[in-house]
């Protein structure tokens, strides 16, 4: 990816590692913020990383800063990244400003159920709200919170797995990283990341819920990508994890998956059909609520590391050597187009001009879109 073809790998075994390209691959990066000056121990002796508590600097830096997620929120542009920045556009990304966040951890995913409302998450089991279309964002909950959450909610289960999960989970305290965030409305909110870490939401994120023991992921693998389809609920993840809910995210089920490859993220088209992506080129599609997935050819033998829709209904795919892969038809097949050329982008918006907005390690620029 950046840098060559770099990686941060989580090691837990042969072949373990995040896998995801260039966003995932910071996906522990900011977590060094452990190491700085940290406030008293919490009851179960985890300690709170300044990172949590101080707000983003502001800086005109920040608009060269790395940034991982760009989304529209109605009309306005909204982009998050590296040390908490956020940054938001009212000009189709021609210029941007910084927002005020309450935290300097690296965010990782954005998310928006209208004009005004939206969650950006990140490392340290961060997860923001701002509902002033991201000029503004408050913290709900951290990894410390998150932490104590799942010890709560297992003590009272017999499941000594279970228990023995929650317990680790507890005593490692904040440092996993949520990767992907989605809501269905604005009450109800499903939250993603490494090592099986879910959350979810009915009321907004006033409370957000461990969901860890809903998900049958024995293997505690790093789940990437999330989305609402319909009253539907879809989880991606390493080694082709593909998990459905179909009860709003109560309970999920495992789908059979064509290829057993990480899957990196997961569009969900207006058209309702489902785009998954991930390693070598790996795309695959539904379109019957996974029923079925189709290995789609893309030609590209490198990872997919976004996709999204254009206004005009075409699907875009991004691949980490910055190739534009683009489908007329809802996703069946796709072409490669050009080079993006610049940074290989990690993420992008179709803007309300038409124009595609790419996120990078070195910031945002504007694409003209096929």
């Amino acid at each position: 990816m950046h840098a060559g073809a770099v990686r941060t790998r989580l090691q837990r075994g042969p072949g373990r590692g995040l896998g995801r390209p260039l966003g995932l691959a910071l996906c522990l990066w900011a977590v060094s913020g452990l190491a700085q000056a940290q406030q008293a121990p919490t009851p179960l002796a985890l300690t709170v990383p300044r990172v949590l508590t101080q707000a983003a600097l502001q800086s005109p830096k920040a608009l060269q800063a790395a940034t991982l997620a760009v989304t529209r929120a109605g009309q306005r542009l909204v982009a998050v990244g590296e040390r908490g920045t956020v940054l938001w556009s009212d000009n189709a990304g021609q210029s941007w400003q910084q927002a005020q966040v309450p935290v300097q951890v690296t965010l990782t995913a954005v998310r928006f159920v209208n004009a005004s409302t939206g969650w950006a998450v990140g490392h340290l089991g961060v997860i923001l709200k701002t509902e002033d279309a991201g000029q503004t964002w408050a913290l709900q909950l951290d990894g410390v919170q998150a932490a104590h959450a799942v010890a709560a909610a297992t003590r009272a289960n017999g499941d000594q797995r279970v228990q023995r999960v929650a317990q680790r989970f507890a005593e490692e305290g904040p440092d996993k990283p949520f990767f992907d965030v989605d809501f269905h409305d604005a009450q109800h909110g499903f939250a993603v990341g490494a090592y099986n870490l879910a959350f979810a939401t009915v009321d907004g994120g006033k409370t957000w819920t461990p969901a860890l023991d809903r998900l049958p992921n024995a293997k505690n693998l790093h789940l990437y990508g999330v989305r609402y389809v319909g009253g539907n609920v879809f989880v991606v993840g390493e080694q082709g994890l593909l998990l459905k809910s179909t009860d709003a995210g109560a309970s999920f089920s495992a789908l059979a998956s064509p290829y057993k490859g990480s899957l990196f993220g997961l569009l969900a088209a207006r058209s309702g059909t489902m785009i998954a992506y991930g390693l070598r080129g790996h795309t695959l599609r539904s379109a019957d609520l996974g029923a079925h997935w189709d290995d789609v050819q893309t030609g590209v033998p490198v990872s997919i590391s976004a996709a999204v829709e254009l206004d005009g209904g075409a699907l875009a795919l991004l691949s980490q050597t910055g190739d534009l892969l683009l489908s007329r038809d809802d996703g069946r097949s796709v072409t490669r187009i050009a080079p993006t050329g610049g940074p290989v982008p990690a993420s992008g918006a179709a803007a309300a001009d038409g124009q595609l907005v790419l996120a990078s390690l070195r910031g945002l620029r504007r694409q003209t879109a096929p």
